[in-house]
């Protein structure tokens, strides 16, 4: 007991320090799905892929068949993705972050099954899946 006393302040900034750490991974909400199951849910044809990154990075590379709008745009276009609300919807961007900001967005419209690729196309990439360039 008196070790714990003594050293307060140092088990309080690991305690900190520890919650700080698993905070993003507590809080990351929303499924998310692998290069291998992304391209499972695309061969039976039973998803749209929408690409939130700029229209640079789109045309660097991007998963074929994939809609491309924007993260800053898709508030306003939502709108265009109604007639996709009975398919699943795979939200791709460059690592994941991006995506799971738009899942969101998208889950807040009335899209039921949204899910984000796991590592974006940094992941599709390293899988060995093909990209297509613009």
């Amino acid at each position: 007991m008196k070790f714990f006393i003594d050293n307060i302040f140092i088990l309080a900034i690991v305690l900190v320090s520890g919650g700080a750490l698993l905070w993003p991974v507590l809080t990351q909400r929303g499924k998310r799905v692998s290069p291998l199951e992304a391209t499972q849910l695309i061969n039976r044809g039973k998803a749209l892929i929408l690409d939130v990154r700029d229209a640079a990075e789109f045309a660097a590379g991007h998963v074929t068949d994939a809609k491309n709008i924007a993260l800053a745009e898709l508030g306003g276009r939502v709108g265009e993705l109604e007639k996709f609300k009975a398919k699943s919807v795979i939200v791709v961007c460059q690592s994941g972050a991006r995506a799971a900001t738009a899942a969101g967005l998208l889950q807040k419209a009335g899209f039921t099954d949204v899910v984000n690729l796991d590592g974006g196309v940094t992941a599709w990439k390293a899988a060995g899946l093909p990209l297509v360039n613009k």
